[in-house]
């Protein structure tokens, strides 16, 4: 993908760049960046789950009782969840830079009440101008 200006991103080039960018913790993400991912992420999830669903239903209309697509459904929707994990921590890292909190501050998610202060971290504005995490992503 070649460089665009940020504000000339579609939410589904937010969600590419955080795939193709799963090894950056460093720098900021801007809360467009943040949840174009959560969306993109949220949808093919859904359209994954409804495929695999729709397949079994068709296995099991025609007779099959035991079947391996049960088992392959359960694989491939695994590899999906396990792909995501370093791109999620990463955009949720770079989120949390984005209004000057520590990237160590995503382990609060690992707790049930932990998660809240999370979620209203990555709905805040970006933290004006350049901060210890780089520039401001908006500018």
């Amino acid at each position: 993908m070649e460089t665009t200006p940020a504000e000339s991103l579609s939410l589904w080039d937010y969600f590419v760049k955080c795939i193709k960018n799963c090894l950056d913790f460093k720098g900021r993400a801007r809360r467009k960046e943040y949840w174009g991912f959560v969306l993109f992420a949220f949808i093919t999830s859904l359209v994954l789950g409804f495929t695999i669903g729709l397949i079994m239903v068709a296995d099991k209309a025609v007779g099959n009782t035991i079947s391996t697509i049960e088992t392959v459904g359960d694989i491939v929707g695994n590899l999906y969840a396990i792909a995501l994990i370093l791109p999620s921590w990463a955009v949720g890292i770079r989120r949390l830079h984005d209004i000057g909190k520590s990237g160590w501050n995503i382990l609060w998610c690992f707790t049930i009440i932990g998660i809240i202060p999370v979620l209203i971290w990555a709905c805040r504005d970006s933290q004006e101008g350049e901060n210890k995490y780089g520039p401001n992503p908006k500018a």
